[in-house]
């Protein structure tokens, strides 16, 4: 155990960053093994974005596959994958490969260690995505046709990590035939080439901690977030992107740190050109950004050492689909006369129009939508994007000792929409459940509805939903307001096969009576835990008695749910305590939601 500890705690690099950025103290996610998370997210990951370090020590990135399957666990901590790739111009493919392209197989023996190997598999129709590092232990490569080849690598993974799917845009992939050649490798970028970067809506970055560890992640936006700020014999290549706001871990920004160098890949995902750029890197905080990108506290730049620019390389396109709610303005290096931020005139808002405090730390909250024939439509289970920059952006702050959370805060939130479209209305309304946690919370519980509060609305999101067959059972498990997402959808259930087990404090016993009132035949389904200070004698805690719900003062078990007959289960609670549950529900069917960014 001491072992998985010390491969997982945070590096030099990433301490630094926090200290920078004014991160408080928390524990490093990573996991130091292959989780079962990690695994199912592979094997449905039509796509897996590696990176690698070649003979000089420079990063590069490469997307491989093109449908679901390439990629899977094939032994206790080891991945496997199979798929066409460019056995000329692509450089990992070439770092990994390179000396099995004359048909032989590379094995690591026991005693070496192989070569590094970041990964990051990700599915873009449904924003799920995994991060992976290890060692790569066999390959081989075998030409199927000229320039092309059928490639398997095997890799032990040390760590993995979920990832923050916040800037990314849906995309279908669909499989494709390469037939790669080399437009360009040659410095300045040819006109093709930054046309590749001015038109991506997302890239892949990266990096590595020396010799040590390496991460491969994304980096999404709207088109044109990445932004060229150079490009000539004279003054070279240099690239720049402003960093949004994240889980605030940091890590990719911790390598670059400890190692200034990244490889980045650019796909286009209509005709299958890809650019490959390795280079070194610099961080820009504070002035520094904002002086070169505006509204911009946190930016990366990358000075190009080397390019490939591959016309038809890679084996897949995409089709877009849904864009992200939490895409910003394009923000414009101030060198771009006559821009400073993109700002969209036709920006739809949410106009605050009631307020019901159910709980000291709970409210339901009402919003009309200013132009709802442009708002898209939601569907029960899935969340709305709100700004409050308008009203909290105070701008730039080196230290922000009231709230130093804030820095680098774009102020944008996902509230579960806890309210039904009628389909007969206009959809100009919809409500949120929500708990008082943090800056734009406590904003939010002080606003009086009579001041015309608006904020702006980016759009609605996420594919929580409770899928329940004719008869079938399903389980349910809520932590406090983690009850939202079923609020909206229960009226599609067959709440009489539903087995909820909703654990809350006591304060928030008011919560639990008012989803009562509202969905009367939940209570006699529902199994309510409840910790902390209860008032026996208070009105709500009566009539949570006289509900019919079973209830338990303490908290919930793992004897509580095995004994539950359900096959399928949902849940939407806190992430230590979803942990634990996974692990309570090993080899049932379970699905959640990340929230926590």
């Amino acid at each position: 155990m001491a072992f998985y500890e010390a491969e997982t705690q945070w590096h030099a690099g990433e301490e630094q960053m926090h200290k920078l950025l004014r991160v408080p103290h928390q524990d490093n996610p990573t996991q130091p093994y292959l989780t079962p998370f990690a695994a199912q997210t592979l094997m449905r990951s039509p796509l897996v974005a590696l990176g690698a370090l070649d003979s000089e020590g420079r990063p590069w990135t490469t997307i491989l596959g093109g449908e679901t399957g390439f990629s899977q666990p094939i032994a206790q901590g080891i991945i496997g994958m199979k798929t066409m790739v460019d056995m000329v111009h692509d450089p990992v493919v070439e770092t990994l490969l390179g000396e099995a392209k004359g048909g032989s197989v590379i094995q690591v023996k026991e005693h070496e260690k192989g070569k590094m190997v970041s990964g990051l598999a990700i599915d873009l129709e449904t924003r799920r995505r995994v991060k992976l590092f290890g060692r790569m232990i066999a390959g081989a490569v075998s030409e199927t046709e000229k320039g092309i080849g059928e490639a398997q690598i095997v890799v032990k993974i040390e760590q993995t990590l979920g990832n923050c799917p916040k800037y990314l845009n849906k995309k279908h992939i669909i499989p494709h035939i390469p037939k790669p050649y080399l437009e360009s490798s040659a410095l300045p970028l040819s006109t093709r080439a930054v046309d590749v970067i001015s038109q991506s809506d997302l890239f892949f970055i990266s990096s590595s901690n020396h010799d040590c560890d390496m991460d491969t992640n994304h980096r999404g936006g709207p088109q044109g977030f990445v932004r060229v700020l150079s490009n000539s014999q004279e003054d070279g290549v240099t690239l720049v992107y402003p960093e949004y706001s994240g889980n605030r871990l940091y890590q990719t920004l911790g390598n670059l740190l400890s190692t200034p160098q990244a490889g980045l890949a650019f796909p286009n995902f209509e005709n299958g050109d890809v650019l490959y750029i390795t280079g070194r890197t610099e961080i820009l905080a504070g002035e520094a950004a904002t002086n070169l990108i505006s509204h911009t506290n946190l930016a990366v730049k990358i000075h190009v050492e080397a390019a490939r620019y591959v016309s038809n390389a890679l084996s897949f396109r995409g089709q877009l689909g849904e864009r992200s709610p939490y895409n910003p303005p394009i923000r414009y290096l101030s060198s771009e006369k006559g821009h400073s931020l993109s700002l969209d005139k036709s920006q739809i808002t949410a106009k605050l129009l009631s307020k019901i405090s159910l709980t000291p730390t709970v409210a339901r909250f009402k919003f009309h939508i200013s132009d709802p024939k442009k708002a898209s439509t939601w569907k029960p289970g899935q969340y709305v994007a709100l700004s409050f920059a308008d009203e909290l952006d105070i701008g730039y702050s080196h230290m922000r000792d009231d709230d130093p959370k804030s820095l680098n805060d774009d102020f944008l939130r996902t509230f579960t929409v806890s309210s039904r479209q009628d389909e007969k209305e206009n959809h100009d309304q919809f409500e949120i459940t929500i708990r008082k946690v943090g800056v734009v919370t406590d904003f939010m519980f002080k606003a009086n509805p009579r001041a015309g509060l608006e904020v702006g609305l980016s759009g609605f999101g996420g594919e929580f939903f409770v899928k329940q067959k004719e008869g079938e059972r399903v389980g349910f498990v809520a932590g406090g307001v983690g009850i939202t997402p079923l609020l909206a959808q229960a009226e599609d259930l067959d709440i009489q096969n539903l087995s909820l087990y909703w654990t809350v404090k006591g304060e928030d016993v008011p919560l639990v009576t008012d989803t009562f009132s509202r969905i009367p035949e939940l209570a006699t389904s529902s199994h309510i835990f409840v910790t902390g200070k209860v008032d026996g004698d208070s009105e709500g805690w009566k009539k949570l008695e006289r509900s019919g719900a079973k209830i338990e003062k303490r908290r919930l078990k793992k004897e509580d749910i095995e004994v539950e007959d359900a096959k399928k289960w949902y849940l939407c609670t806190g992430i230590s305590f979803r942990n634990d549950i996974l692990g309570w529900l090993s080899g049932k069917e379970t699905f959640y939601e990340d929230f926590n960014y």
